[in-house]
């Protein structure tokens, strides 16, 4: 397929090498596009997950954290208390 340059004069036709470029740049997008498919799971659990800090607290809460990680967390929570 010829590709064009759209000019005030007309349709200008490529070059071979600005045929050969394009066809480079088009397989580079879709490489692009079809390495992005892949992670998009990613991207989509990430913007509906809690906040990172929400999720740490609740186990914190729910005693899931060894005995001396939650002594460490208790007392940062206990030198700063809320309000």
């Amino acid at each position: 397929m010829t590709r064009f340059h759209a000019t005030s004069e007309g349709n200008i036709p490529f070059t071979a090498e600005e045929e050969a470029a394009r066809d480079i740049e088009v397989a580079q997008w879709a490489a692009e596009r079809a390495a992005l498919a892949l992670t998009k799971y990613q991207r989509d659990r990430a913007a509906e997950y809690p906040a990172i800090g929400d999720q740490l607290d609740a186990l914190f809460h729910a005693g899931v954290f060894p005995a001396d990680m939650a002594a460490t967390l208790q007392a940062v929570k206990n030198k700063y208390p809320k309000g």
